[in-house]
């Protein structure tokens, strides 16, 4: 499912609601792929369990920008508004699966953090 491509950064999904206006932006950094790993998400478990698993994603891919959104809150996005996980737009959840991916470049490229490390290791 998370397939991450290479020297491309990922836009993140805004959706629209209608009725509030109100924005939400869903992307994924190391804070929110951790607080989804710390519940014992597993990106793989997506396509096995995708009735469960994909609104996971989805409230996971909140939490970055929209802590305070609750889960109640991203179901019936899913469930009321897109009439359950076959109305999801075509490339949605996709796209969660790169931006979940996305934050795992960082541990080695050097992308999140510019400054040079403070701790060094010589063996």
């Amino acid at each position: 499912m998370a397939r991450r491509i290479e020297n491309e950064e990922v836009r993140p999904l805004i959706l629209h609601d209608e009725e509030t206006g109100m924005d939400y932006t869903l992307e994924f950094n190391r804070e929110s792929v951790r607080f989804a790993e710390s519940r014992g998400f597993v990106i793989d478990d997506v396509d096995r369990f995708p009735m469960t698993k994909t609104y996971e994603l989805f409230f996971y891919a909140f939490r970055m920008h929209h802590r305070n959104v609750s889960r109640e809150k991203t179901d019936r996005i899913i469930d009321e508004d897109w009439g359950g996980i076959a109305g999801i737009p075509d490339g949605v959840l996709e796209r969660l699966g790169m931006l979940y991916a996305a934050p795992f470049g960082t541990l080695s490229d050097g992308k999140e953090d510019k400054n040079p490390p403070k701790v060094t290791v010589q063996f």
